[in-house]
């Protein structure tokens, strides 16, 4: 399996700032460490082209050239920068490149990435650009491109946040199919409609949450059974976690792992292979955080579909 990372493009933060930035080289260590069949490779910033695929291009041109107000930073979380620029371009290639593996190898992963926070036009919720708005519509093109041929998108959120960025996005495009799994009381505060909208009572623990987790499944299939997805993307957030500052639910870190389990092999049987992104994460101890992270990763180079399997990768064609 390949991952992808940008965690040496580090973006500079106020002292006290809440977002852990430091989670990505932690995970990246201990991916290196442990993981020795991960091969880790350095992203490749997206361009301004591909970033037009899903964001307005006046907004990435405030992104790149520094011209957003003191309102869309606050919105972000973030104080612009040149580097926070660069990150957010970088965040955004490593998912381009997690997809193309994706393809070519049944699964790919961004050590980071998940920002579902952003819509085409601002970004939110300390989401500057949305990585999987940008590479799901890139891959439909490139594939399209080469195969005359239309892929169909999934995307699988299970950040504990709505993936309201996203949803808006992909709010009248019927070729990607959006499912959010999160907590019903919890940020953003207003959301956007998914395709499929899951919403979690505050304290939700491991059963009801996997129960959640199988009945959206059997959704997703059963509106996919005559037109099913050719590429998932996958948002493993690690924030339903019990120890998750943000998160607000009890979800423990073997039901974590049970929910990814699950997740990768419901692609496998059907033959769809799968993008992981690592979305949020924000445990009052950041090492459980990056365990919890590590275990995602761990299960899906063990589980996630082969690339000779007959029924990858499913594809229609074009008219």
């Amino acid at each position: 399996m390949r991952a992808f990372y940008c965690d040496h493009f580090v973006l500079p933060l106020p002292p006290g700032h809440r977002f852990p930035m430091q989670k990505y080289g932690l995970l990246r260590d201990r991916v290196a460490a442990e993981l020795p069949q991960v091969r880790l490779e350095e992203a490749q910033p997206a361009s301004d082209g591909e970033l037009a695929l899903a964001h307005h291009p006046r907004y990435v041109s405030a992104v790149a050239q520094g011209w957003l107000t003191s309102q869309e930073q606050r919105e972000i979380g973030f104080p612009w920068s040149p580097a926070m620029a660069e990150r957010a371009r970088r965040s955004v290639g490593a998912t381009i490149a997690a997809a193309r593996a994706a393809l070519d190898d049944g699964v790919g992963a961004n050590l980071a990435g998940g920002t579902h926070h952003a819509y085409a036009d601002r970004g939110g919720g300390f989401c500057v650009f949305n990585d999987v708005a940008v590479a799901a519509r890139l891959m439909q093109a490139e594939w399209h491109r080469r195969h005359r041929a239309l892929l169909r998108v999934l995307v699988l959120d299970l950040d504990v946040h709505q993936g309201n960025g996203t949803a808006a996005i992909f709010a009248d495009d019927p070729t990607v199919y959006t499912v959010s799994l999160h907590g019903q009381r919890n940020f953003p505060f207003r959301k956007e409609r998914s395709d499929l909208d899951v919403e979690l009572a505050d304290g939700c623990t491991d059963e009801p949450y996997l129960d959640a987790l199988d009945e959206a499944l059997r959704a997703v299939w059963r509106h996919h059974e005559n037109r099913p997805p050719g590429l998932v993307f996958y948002l493993a957030g690690a924030d339903p976690h019990e120890g998750d500052r943000l998160g607000r639910l009890k979800v423990s870190a073997a039901g974590l792992a049970e929910r990814d389990r699950r997740v990768f092999a419901s692609m496998r049987e059907r033959g769809v292979p799968v993008v992981v992104t690592m979305a949020g994460g924000y445990g009052h101890d950041i090492h459980q955080t990056v365990a919890i992270q590590l275990e995602t990763l761990r299960i899906a180079q063990a589980v996630a579909v082969h690339p000779r399997s007959p029924a990858h990768p499913h594809v229609e064609t074009a008219t």
